[in-house]
């Protein structure tokens, strides 16, 4: 039934995020580039469940969810570049996974992807400005899909250890706090904080091993934008430091990430006996 799935809400969330962006932020984004990500995406899945999983069954909620992530955050010029940034997520899925869990995040695979073997992709941070509205549209309906996923903690962290960081740098170079909160009121931010880096299915499993986690990504991110002057730092941290799920997973033994759905209120237990979903831009 509609909307009895958490990946349902995460759907129609990713769908408005696109409509207000298109319609208020004026984006330079075009209808066939969405409808090229989205049938990319379910062709992809499609064939490689077909393939790899001998699953009957398409996973449309799986792809659409990383199609409209793509939408959303990688801009191309040509047809072909998001075609590929959305073949390479979809895959990412199946081939790079140790036991039933993959560890690259599928829409920011596509991206990184993109980003390295074209000439015509990138990543517009900025792109939501710093209208306080879309913080609160983003906190309001990012923070209800972490709060059924259980996994506030992981967002906590990242978002808590990058502000302190850039909190610290502020005062270090005696900057004022207005040139701090600009910094930090990024829609893109947000979402990266309540969506991507959340998603269950490809970060560690245990609390502690989400927060260093967390913690690391936070660290480079700061890094990678401050010292190498990198807008997109954001995914490249998450893309770089991917691997250390499975490092974490091993040092700090939990249950894999599950959930049992009985109906509209879907109760998540870190014990649930079913397959996972995934936040906004996730995997299967």
């Amino acid at each position: 039934m509609l909307l009895n799935d958490i990946r349902d809400y995460q759907i129609l969330f990713l769908s408005l995020f696109l409509v207000l962006g298109i319609g208020t932020r004026d984006w330079t984004l075009r209808p066939e580039m969405i409808g090229v990500a989205i049938a990319t995406c379910l062709l992809t899945q499609w064939i490689l469940s077909s393939i790899i999983s001998q699953e009957q069954k398409l996973n449309i909620r799986s792809a659409l969810i990383t199609s409209l992530g793509l939408s959303l955050l990688l801009r191309a010029d040509h047809w072909t570049t998001m075609a590929l940034a959305a073949v390479s997520a979809i895959a990412s899925k199946f081939f790079f996974q140790v036991g039933n869990k993959h560890f690259f995040n599928p829409a920011n695979f596509g991206i990184i992807t993109a980003l390295l073997l074209t000439s015509d992709a990138w990543v517009s941070p900025g792109q939501w400005g710093e209208d306080w509205w879309y913080g609160l549209l983003f906190v309001g309906t990012g923070g209800m899909i972490v709060q059924r996923i259980g996994r506030w903690d992981t967002t906590a962290a990242f978002l808590g250890s990058y502000s302190l960081l850039e909190a610290i740098r502020n005062l270090w170079l005696g900057w004022t706090w207005d040139v701090y909160w600009h910094r930090l009121m990024s829609g893109s931010l947000l979402l990266f904080a309540l969506f991507m880096v959340t998603d269950p299915r490809s970060i560690p499993n245990a609390r502690i091993g989400r927060i260093v986690w967390a913690f690391c990504i936070a660290i480079l991110t700061f890094i990678l934008r401050n010292y190498f002057f990198i807008s997109s730092a954001v995914f490249w941290a998450l893309f770089i430091l991917a691997p250390l799920t499975l490092l974490f997973d091993a040092f700090w033994s939990a249950p894999e990430f599950s959930w049992l759905r009985k109906d509209r209120n879907t109760s998540v237990t870190e014990n649930s006996p079913v397959s996972s979903p995934q936040p906004l831009m996730p995997s299967p």
